[in-house]
This record gives structure tokens, C-alpha cells and sequence, in this order.
């Protein structure tokens, strides 16, 4: 197959969704110039501010979440939910007649779920991606008729109504991870190399009790230096001044610790890492299996079906990551955790193997054969 194709993408919600569909639609466009890349999400801020700022057009069809909820309020939105789905089957049918793309891949979300029943109407190539360690309620119930069905972690087929249709390819992330080399990242930070740097984060909008407990670790750390730490605590400058205030009665913000509200440059900075501490989210999974990155990994406890636990899980299986339950969290505690882990080189390297295993830099080139191979199964 040769010359440019048309492909669409419907994806909602998180940048766990919507990061691997647009590394991909950059491979894609990168394998086959010209080709054009139409995006379908539900009109939420994620989806409006990391799309277009890709310069991709972006489309939004009429379809709301499933509460698993009985209360009154929660069968009300599940009426709702049910009468926005008839109304996004038909908005989905009229943009695939209108577009025309040579196949449709879904890369999370309800969103998906209208879209690539219609285009397995049509007869058009369709690819589903599950970004989780086990698969949300869209790709459960598409996974018995779509094409292929990729998957983040290796050994999930038996999740999937047919297994033989599951591809494991690891997760695309986002572009800037690759961009350097860890000595060359560590460099322009100015980490020097007997340094162990530690970077923490727990996702933009912050974790109240989560800096909390990170607020004990950077006090310890600071009366003892065991290592370097970056520390995004989200929340903007208020969040950003929680931290500091925390702090305040330690003496304050110590010399080996670089407090920020955000990490704009994470690709260097975990790049440059010797241990993240993190959330659970697909993103940050992805990020890390990319990088071989160790991990200390505290799963939100707010999430649908509890998929951080098990995202979080699948990596320390791999033997990449350390799950700490949020509910047996201390200052205390992470900094123990912390310490003895980058004081032991063999356990950082068998965990750096261990992340790798769940990732491969070549995710979206994997994506983008499997999408032409089958472009061309189907003509």
C-alpha cells in the first residue's frame, strides 16, 4: 500500500487515551505523507486541549459515561447515557459517510464505542487499543468484533472475547521521550553521575494527601541528603504553596529538592531519572515501560474499576515498579521505601529490565504495520 490514506481516531477523556493516538497519527502521517488524520472525541477539556494543539481537526459526537451507580441520580445518567448513545451512533454513521477513512482506530473512552460499531458496519478496518492492564467496559464490549485489539501488557488475551485477535505492542508515547540520551538528560539538568535524583508527581491537578505524605519525605531527605528530588506537587501556584507552607515548620524547601507546581519538561526530567514515584495511569505505565524507568507506584484509589491497582500491579509483576497502597502511605514510609531502593544498584538495574519488558520504543511502529497490514488484508 502506498499514497496517503484517510484515518480516524476516537479517543476521550485522558491523556492515557489520547496520547497513544497521536503518536500514532504522527507515525502514520510520517509512513504515509498526505495521509489525513480526523479525530472523534466527546467534548471534554483533555481531548479540546491536547488535540488541536497537534494540529489535528477534532469532531465531537453526543455520548456520555456508564454510572455504576444505583442511586437515583446515578440511573438518571444511565437513561441519559443510553438516549445519547442512539444519538451518537447516528452522528458517527454520518461522519464516517462523509469521511471515508480507510480504518478506524479507537484508543479509549466511551467514544469508541459508537464509532467502531459503525465502522464494523461498514466493513471498514477497525483497531481497538487498551491502554489498561485489563479492559474498560468500551473495549470489552467491542472486542468481539473488531479487527485487531492491541494491548499495553503482554499475556491480557484471555481478557478479550477473542483472543486470537490480541496483539500486545506496548503503549506509544508521547514524542519528546527519546529525544535525548539519560547521560545527555542528566547533564542539562546538572545531575552529576554518582548522583541519585528522584523524581515525584502525583498528576496535574495534585493529591492533597499524597503531598502530604511526600512533604514528610522531602523533610527526612533533607536532614539526611540520601538523594537529589524533583517534586511536581499539580494544583498550580496554590498547590505549590500548600508544599511550601507543609514544609515551613522542617525549615522549609532543602537545597536537594526542586519544588515545582509543574514539570513542563518531564520527558528530560524522567529521562534523567533514577526512581519516579508516581500515580498508576496508562500515560505514566506507557512513559515508563518506554524508558525502562523504575518506579514507585501509589494507584489512585478514585478511578474507575480500580485500574491503577491493576496497572500498578502488571508492572511490579514485571518486576519494574513497587505498589504502595495510598491507605499505607507515610513520610516516613516513602522515604525508607525510597532510600533503600536507589542506595542498591543491582535492584535499580533488575527494575529498570523489568519496566523495559512492558514497553519497546517501537509501540507506534508496531501500530502503524498492523493498521496498514490490515488496510491491505481488506481491500
Amino acid at each position: 500500500m502506498s499514497g496517503p490514506k484517510r484515518f480516524l481516531f476516537a479517543c476521550a477523556g485522558t491523556a492515557g487515551h489520547i496520547n497513544p493516538a497521536l503518536a500514532v497519527a504522527g507515525k502514520l502521517r510520517e509512513t504515509l505523507p498526505g495521509s489525513e488524520c480526523l479525530f472523534v472525541g466527546a467534548g471534554r477539556e483533555m481531548e479540546k486541549r491536547l488535540i488541536p494543539a497537534e494540529g489535528y481537526p477534532l469532531e465531537n459526537l453526543t455520548v456520555t459515561g456508564f454510572s455504576r451507580s444505583l442511586s437515583p441520580a446515578g440511573i438518571k445518567s444511565n437513561l441519559q447515557m443510553l438516549a445519547n448513545l442512539v444519538a451518537s451512533s447516528r452522528e458517527a454513521g454520518a461522519l464516517l459517510e462523509r469521511f471515508r477513512p480507510d480504518a478506524v482506530i479507537g484508543t479509549g473512552g466511551y467514544v469508541c464505542y459508537p464509532v467502531l460499531k459503525q465502522a464494523v458496519k461498514r466493513g471498514v478496518p477497525t483497531c481497538l487499543h487498551e491502554s489498561n492492564a485489563v479492559p474498560g467496559l468500551a473495549a470489552k464490549l467491542l472486542s468481539g468484533s473488531v479487527d485487531i485489539v492491541m494491548t499495553a501488557f503482554p499475556q491480557t488475551e484471555k481478557s478479550y472475547k477473542r483472543p486470537e485477535n490480541v496483539v500486545f505492542t506496548g503503549t506509544p508515547v508521547r514524542g519528546g521521550f527519546g529525544r535525548l540520551t539519560r547521560a545527555e538528560a542528566r547533564a542539562a539538568l546538572g545531575v552529576g553521575e554518582k548522583e541519585k535524583l528522584v523524581v515525584s508527581f502525583w498528576g496535574s491537578l495534585g493529591a492533597e494527601k499524597m503531598n502530604g505524605y511526600t512533604a514528610g519525605l522531602i523533610a527526612e531527605n533533607g536532614r539526611k541528603g540520601s538523594f537529589r528530588h524533583i517534586h511536581s506537587t499539580g494544583g498550580g501556584q496554590a498547590g505549590l504553596d500548600r508544599m511550601k507552607k507543609a514544609l515551613e515548620g522542617n525549615g522549609g524547601v532543602p537545597e536537594n529538592c526542586d519544588l515545582r507546581a509543574y514539570i513542563l519538561n518531564m520527558d528530560l526530567v524522567m529521562t534523567a531519572a533514577d526512581l519516579v514515584l508516581s500515580r498508576a495511569g496508562a500515560s505514566t505505565i506507557a512513559e515508563l515501560a518506554y524508558l525502562g524507568m523504575p518506579a514507585v507506584l501509589v494507584p489512585s484509589p478514585n478511578v474507575t474499576n480500580d485500574h491503577q491497582t491493576k496497572n500498578a500491579r502488571a508492572m511490579e509483576k514485571a518486576g519494574g515498579a513497587v505498589l504502595l497502597p495510598e491507605s499505607e502511605c507515610s513520610g516516613e514510609k516513602l522515604y525508607e521505601l525510597v532510600s533503600r531502593l536507589v542506595s542498591d544498584d543491582g535492584a535499580l538495574m533488575r527494575m529498570r529490565r523489568g519496566a523495559a519488558s512492558l514497553g519497546g520504543g517501537d509501540s507506534a511502529e508496531k501500530i502503524v504495520e498492523i493498521i496498514v497490514s490490515l488496510i491491505n488484508r481488506k481491500r
